[in-house]
């Protein structure tokens, strides 16, 4: 079931209660419901961490963190599905959410030179910043969708896998004879 595969990584509530740098947070952090592996809160996070991976900003934890907690889905969760989008990912994500976007607004393709320099992010950033922010955009809610439609319709085959074993189980069970 994916509840004990998800538990297995997670800290336990107690050691995320006793983090000293998580009171920042204030009580709301220690919310039940932010920690609970159910199909409702799982499937939720995978959306909200999904859809902040595709954001071209900084400190995307801290906004999956937030977005979790306003929706009151799995904390943790969210959080680590956004290093999806790390160093080795960000150039094939941004590249794919800038197409996406040039195609969405209709823009002609243009070329794509990246420099990392305060002259070009001055200057060139401000041609490619809409259609990347329409792209990322429109890509974290396809996926989001996607990987909430997905994890939605993994834990149903898992929870009806699990209730026909138990079904087998309890046939086999009866159809024991007793000694």
């Amino acid at each position: 079931m994916p509840k004990r595969l998800i538990r297995k990584y997670l800290p336990s509530p107690a050691a995320i209660k006793n983090n000293r740098s998580l009171h920042i947070l204030g009580s709301r952090i220690h919310d039940p419901n932010l920690w609970h592996l159910n199909r409702r809160s799982v499937s939720g996070a995978v959306f909200v961490g999904l859809y902040v991976a595709f954001m071209p900003i900084p400190f995307q934890m801290v906004l999956a963190a937030f977005l979790a907690i306003l929706f009151n889905v799995n904390l943790p969760l969210s959080t680590c599905l956004v290093w999806i989008s790390n160093p080795l990912t960000y150039w094939p994500i941004f590249y794919f959410a800038y197409k996406l976007g040039s195609l969405v607004l209709g823009l002609p393709k243009g070329e794509f030179h990246f420099e990392l320099s305060w002259r070009w992010l001055r200057e060139d950033f401000l041609d490619f910043w809409q259609p990347l922010l329409t792209g990322s955009i429109l890509a974290g809610l396809i996926f989001g969708f996607a990987g909430f439609l997905m994890m939605r319709l993994y834990w149903r085959i898992m929870v009806t896998k699990r209730w026909q074993q138990r079904r087998e189980r309890k046939a086999a069970k009866q159809k024991k004879p007793s000694s």
